[in-house]
């Protein structure tokens, strides 16, 4: 069983920044993906973006520029820097892991707005 903590959510004003981190523990046996989704009220989950165990990195297409995901490995941490931060931005915001089934984080808001 993996458990992951989220940290870093809050209000923020539009142009803001903010750092979200998600750390797991528990029985790992190998992370291939850590990934950030966001879903907002009757909208399906969104992925937002993605890191392989090898590097490889993919973005959705609104916050490429904007958003940078990392990783430290020796933590089983996954990071992700949000800047120029917009109302449409607003969400709550899940950490994912694929090791290789799949697990969640109990999400953590984000809200940008003046």
């Amino acid at each position: 069983q993996v458990q992951l903590v989220e940290s870093g959510g809050g209000l923020v004003q539009p142009g803001g920044s903010l750092r979200l981190s998600c750390a797991a523990s528990g029985v790992i046996r190998s992370i291939y993906v850590m990934a950030w989704y966001r879903q907002t009220p009757g909208k399906p989950r969104e992925l937002v973006a993605s890191i392989t165990s090898g590097g490889t990195i993919n973005y959705t297409d609104s916050v490429k520029g904007r958003f940078t995901i990392s990783r430290d490995t020796a933590k089983n941490t996954v990071y992700l820097q949000m800047t120029s931060l917009n109302p449409e931005d607003t969400a709550v915001y899940y950490c994912n892991v694929r090791a290789p089934s799949w697990y969640w984080g109990q999400g953590t808001q984000v809200t940008v707005s003046s």
